[in-house]
């Protein structure tokens, strides 16, 4: 199916669902389509992190950040994603993705994700998002008042530290 269909049908499915608080987990049962595939005959390793862009749209409607961004001006900026993948996922096999804000930071809000097939997990990861206006990042306490809350005071998951310090690492050896 191509993507803008599939972001088309997120956002209106998105819709027709109940809310959600910052926090809930959420789950979308997907199929592997044809054109998801790589020549090795599974997923292709970028069409994973694509399909967590669907996941974010949802999470954002339901939660009503989307709206919050549209009335301001905002847009939603990944600013980075590490994925491990376990087990393939085959032409047509149904799967389930599974979402939620795992952790955050004075900016960056850290959304843990894994793709589940038959209840074992085939891959996981964390990317990182925040809102970013016209003069740069939003920090969550304004982003979170946008939609009436104060921004949770959540902790930076373990695996995270660590994938930050890593992300340092390679910024600070760049050519």
């Amino acid at each position: 199916m191509n993507l803008y269909l599939r972001l088309l049908w997120t956002w209106l499915r998105a819709l027709g669902k109940p809310a959600i608080r910052i926090g809930d987990t959420i789950e979308l049962q997907l199929r592997v389509w044809p054109n998801d595939l790589d020549i090795n005959g599974h997923m292709n390793n970028g069409r994973y992190l694509t399909l967590i862009d669907l996941m974010l749209v949802e999470y954002f409607v339901r939660t009503g950040f989307a709206r919050a961004m549209l009335q301001r001006g905002w847009r939603p900026m990944a600013g980075g994603s590490f994925i491990t993948y376990r087990r393939g996922l085959k032409p047509l096999q149904t799967y389930t993705l599974r979402f939620r804000l795992d952790g955050g930071d004075a900016h960056w809000n850290y959304m843990r994700f894994e793709f589940l097939r038959d209840g074992r997990v085939c891959a996981a990861g964390y990317m990182k998002g925040a809102a970013v206006a016209r003069d740069g990042l939003v920090p969550n306490a304004v982003s979170y008042a946008a939609i009436g809350l104060a921004a949770p005071d959540l902790a930076v998951p373990e695996p995270v530290r660590h994938w930050l310090a890593a992300e340092t690492g390679v910024m600070n050896a760049a050519w």
